[in-house]
């Protein structure tokens, strides 16, 4: 009957004949048939028997499948149904959109824009087919598939959350596998928001990226899920919890081929809160435009409460190179670079002659020296076998305080440190905050050092010497500070003595031991003597370049030139303006530039007053 239509077994017209009845032939003599008391009647017995003893069998055998089945419908029913559910209903997680970062006048710096993620759903297939299946999938994505089955064992086969193993999709690569899904089983692309920084590289070191999770971070910290987007450098990721607001989710049904049929129920995340910095946009630009392609760092800050308006480093990197999965081309670029993520204003360089300002305060407070001390310098000072020479290889004859910084005389404050011994200058440098972090708050940021006898002892094997003090003096041998310290330093002279913590947020503040202000503990005497003489380094002294010009307000300022055998020197400058009323900090390094720092760092200080003062320039 192949090829029948087996309904046609039922059609009036197609059943078979009916048998005819045949009947048995008849018996030898007439006789009737024996039924009873032969071997026949004891044959049908054993049959009738075996047919009841059949149908106990067969009773007792469909009564208990009939109660299995009564069982399984009526007792275990919601069993069946919630492990039918777990094959057909599915959670999909929705990640929040990131909070928005702005400047300190709303203008935008960090946002989210729509991008395209491709998901696995881990359940949707056996370990075996995703192995099979994830060569040609790694072939659409461009992708090795050594990454993508990494991500898989991560999450595990049986996760019954999606993996997602590749953002911002291109949109062929989504057109590309919206054909294929039937294809590709358990494969899905889903709208999602990426990190997007209009301004592209413009202070990259401050605002920082984004990335997947770091599994330490994600083992961790059990609120996150594998392939969480999460701050990764700069105020994304001193700010995370402020930014990254709250997962929502989906309730879906699906087919079998995890292709989603209706959505059951969705509660929405909630998006990350707005982050208003200090930073000043306007000025940041005119910071990076005066350190153009120059090795080094800006800073700009209020010395009343530490608010940072800039923070400038270079080399740089666009940080929305991080928003996607970065190529091979791309990072290699990157490593051609001088260390691009490196924030050159929180890493420590020897302060040079910017730390006269804290030989000045160690020699007054002291009692040593007292404000009104003249000594004679000259082209050298003889310490043992050792001379000490000035910079000018002269000298400046007699000089009081304000005339020594005015004209940076090595010599003096060299006598200045014979006289006071080490212990002072350690002192003060670490009352002014050297030594230690500053409290920003940002990873990266080195403490500096404030070297003394058990430093040098533990990992130099050497006693302290005399010329380790003198060398101290200057900002040179040991003593190491960052663009960052420099600025708190300078700071403390502007706003009256107080050491400010630098400030990336009023909104949110970081949690440190660092209070917000404290005293230094200079005197009054020592204050002016300090503030005269940055004033006097603009006037006539090695700070000309950083005079504003007409128009402008009064500055004051010191400059310094580090030694770095065998590279070239480093160049320094720090200053306040106006010199009566100060309302902003700015310390500029250049590293390895060569040059002084009157001649090299001054200019860029300058260009970056001028901006904050003339905003329409």
């Amino acid at each position: 009957m192949a090829g029948r239509d087996p309904q046609a077994l039922f059609s009036p017209h197609s059943r078979p004949p009916a048998p005819r009845r045949v009947l048995p032939p008849p018996l030898p003599d007439g006789g009737s048939p024996r039924w009873l008391g032969s071997a026949s009647a004891k044959t049908v017995g054993q049959g009738y028997r075996a047919v009841v003893l059949l149908s106990l069998t067969s009773l007792l055998l469909f009564g208990g499948l009939g109660s299995r089945l009564a069982y399984l419908q009526l007792a275990r029913t919601q069993y069946y149904r919630q492990l039918a559910d777990t094959n057909r209903i599915r959670l999909l997680p929705q990640p929040p959109e990131r909070g928005r970062i702005v400047d300190r006048n709303g203008v935008l710096l960090a946002s989210s824009r729509l991008s395209h993620s491709v998901f696995l759903w881990p359940l949707v297939q056996s370990r075996q087919r995703w192995q099979e299946m994830i060569p040609k999938l790694a072939e659409y994505l461009n992708m090795a598939p050594e990454e993508i089955a990494q991500k898989l064992e991560q999450a595990g086969y049986r996760s019954p959350f999606p993996v997602r193993i590749l953002r911002n999709a291109s949109p062929q690569v989504v057109i590309q596998l919206e054909e294929m899904s039937r294809e590709l089983p358990g494969v899905m692309v889903e709208a999602e928001t990426a990190r997007f920084y209009p301004h592209g590289d413009l202070a990259a070191h401050l605002l920082g990226y984004t990335g997947e999770i770091p599994l330490e971070q994600l083992r961790a910290d059990p609120s996150y899920r594998l392939g969480d987007i999460v701050g990764l450098m700069g105020v994304e990721e001193l700010f995370e919890n402020h930014l990254r607001g709250q997962w929502g989710g989906r309730q879906v049904e699906v087919d079998a081929m995890g292709e989603v049929l209706r959505v059951l129920g969705e509660q929405a995340p909630q998006p990350g809160n707005t982050l208003q910095l200090t930073l000043d946009v306007r000025l940041q630009q005119a910071a990076e435009r005066a350190l153009g392609q120059q090795k080094g760092a800006v800073i700009a800050m209020d010395p009343s409460d530490g608010s940072i308006l800039a923070m400038a480093s270079y080399p740089t990197f666009d940080p929305n190179l991080f928003s996607s999965r970065i190529t091979q081309a791309q990072w290699e670029s990157l490593q051609q670079q001088d260390f691009p993520f490196l924030n050159r204003g929180l890493r420590p360089y020897p302060p040079a002659s910017t730390y006269k300002i804290i030989t000045t305060a160690a020699g007054i407070e002291s009692g040593a020296f007292p404000p009104n001390t003249v000594l004679q310098t000259g082209p050298y000072i003889q310490v043992g076998g050792w001379r000490f020479w000035d910079w000018n290889r002269a000298g400046f004859g007699r000089l009081n305080y304000r005339q020594a910084m005015a004209y940076s005389s090595d010599t003096f404050f060299y006598q200045i440190a014979l006289g006071t011994k080490a212990a002072p200058l350690q002192e003060w440098s670490r009352r002014f905050g050297l030594g230690q972090l500053t409290g920003i708050g940002l990873k990266g940021e080195a403490a500096g050092l404030v070297p003394d006898a058990e430093w040098k002892q533990r990992h130099w094997r050497e006693p302290w010497y005399v010329g380790d003090t003198v060398n101290m003096s200057i900002g040179q041998g040991f003593i190491t500070a960052t663009p960052l310290q420099m600025a708190v330093v300078t700071a403390a002279v502007a706003n009256g003595g107080w050491r400010v913590r630098p400030l990336l947020s009023h909104q949110v503040i970081p949690e440190s031991p660092v209070p917000l202000r404290q005293k230094v503990g200079l005197s009054p005497a020592t204050l002016e003597i300090l503030q005269q003489g940055l004033r006097d380094v603009v006037v006539y002294g090695t700070g000309g370049n950083a005079n504003l010009g007409p128009g402008f307000p009064p500055t004051a300022g010191k400059t310094g030139t580090a030694e770095d055998p065998p590279r070239r020197s480093h160049a320094w400058y720090v200053g306040y303006a106006p010199y009566d009323r100060p309302e902003l900090v700015v310390v500029v390094f250049l590293e390895n530039s060569g040059g002084g720092g009157g001649s090299r760092a001054a200019p860029i200080f300058r260009e970056v007053m001028r901006a904050y003062f003339r905003p329409e320039s």
